[in-house]
């Protein structure tokens, strides 16, 4: 039987633990939850669109191996750029209407530490370069020719990125064009990929050519921290893909990841990211945008504007394509 002494230290003990939990700060409030709340799927790695199939794999190779999360995002974002095939992003990427290819990309490692290019030209692999400015420059993004001239510096070799295929649909495509760029569900435009490691790090890169004939020198959200990446190693990450400049305007990934920091499930946050592209658009035709998310416990999520968006996901038990929900029908 518990004697008034013994209720009285036991009431102590316990007034103690919360005056020490009231004193953390709220980083380590995060950390205790993310600790103590539940079990992590570790690794994993998730990406945009079919070609995050043959991109994952590459990561995957990495990450089983125990390897960093940041390796993974690149070398597996890499495939795609380096594919003749893919018209969207890197090599064979389709031009803007003056016939010039220009790409933009951008990683993001555990440590909030991030690099970018925009504009680059020339160069097969603009997330190499893009990760040589996260760790060799006390800069964020370089943009057009000084991003070039740092490439170069870097040892980077220079590449025709217009491909013969691209050069012949982009001669077929001036034959009528009024410069409209469209995006639609077939218009792909961008590999986001994002990564959870062995040791509970996160990464994400994402890389593009862009809008396919869009004004010389546009730039979009792929390039951009917090609208096409963002990176959070406390609570989760996120990538977008889709019409850039909607992206932009609600600074989509970071808004993503703030929503999990708030308790939402990456399901939840992509909704109303998407929620919230729709609200600040009157006019939505032709306006897919999708978002990717991956949280601290290894659950992935997907939403999009319009029907066709999907993801792919590798862990130690699962690889497949997954359809993400949508607000609406084409």
């Amino acid at each position: 039987m518990k004697t008034r002494r013994d209720f009285i230290k036991l009431s102590a003990l316990g007034s103690a633990a919360v005056l020490t939990t009231s004193c953390l700060t709220s980083e380590e409030k995060n950390e205790k939850l993310i600790v103590n709340s539940k079990k992590t799927r570790k690794p994993i790695v998730i990406s945009t669109w079919n070609h995050g199939i043959k991109a994952n794999e590459v990561s995957w190779q990495i990450l089983s191996k125990g390897g960093s999360s940041l390796d993974a995002v690149e070398a597996g974002v890499k495939v795609t750029e380096s594919d003749p095939n893919n018209s969207s992003v890197g090599l064979g990427g389709l031009p803007d209407r003056d016939g010039i290819v220009t790409l933009d990309a951008c990683i993001m490692n555990h440590e909030n530490n991030c690099g970018s290019v925009a504009f680059l030209q020339d160069f097969e692999n603009p997330i190499s370069v893009a990760r040589k400015v996260m760790e060799e420059t006390q800069h964020v993004l370089l943009v057009g020719e000084g991003a070039k001239q740092f490439a170069l510096e870097q040892g980077f070799e220079e590449t025709n990125l217009l491909t013969e295929e691209s050069k012949l649909q982009w001669e077929k495509w001036k034959e009528k064009s009024n410069y409209q760029p469209v995006i639609n569900s077939e218009n792909h435009d961008t590999i986001g990929l994002l990564a959870l490691d062995e040791t509970g790090n996160l990464s994400g890169a994402c890389t593009t050519s862009g809008m396919a004939y869009k004004l010389h020198g546009r730039v979009g959200d792929s390039p951009i921290i917090g609208a096409g990446l963002f990176v959070d190693n406390e609570v989760g990450a996120a990538c977008a893909t889709g019409m850039g400049e909607a992206v932009i305007r609600i600074a989509g990934s970071a808004i993503v990841v703030e929503l999990m920091r708030n308790g939402m499930s990456p399901n939840e946050a992509c909704k109303e990211a998407v929620n919230r592209v729709v609200k600040k658009h009157k006019n939505l035709t032709n306006l897919q945008v999708g978002f990717i998310a991956l949280n601290k416990f290894g659950e992935a999520g997907a939403y999009s504007v319009y029907e066709g968006f999907n993801y792919a996901i590798q862990t130690t038990t699962q690889k497949e394509m997954i359809d993400a929900k949508y607000y609406k029908k084409w």
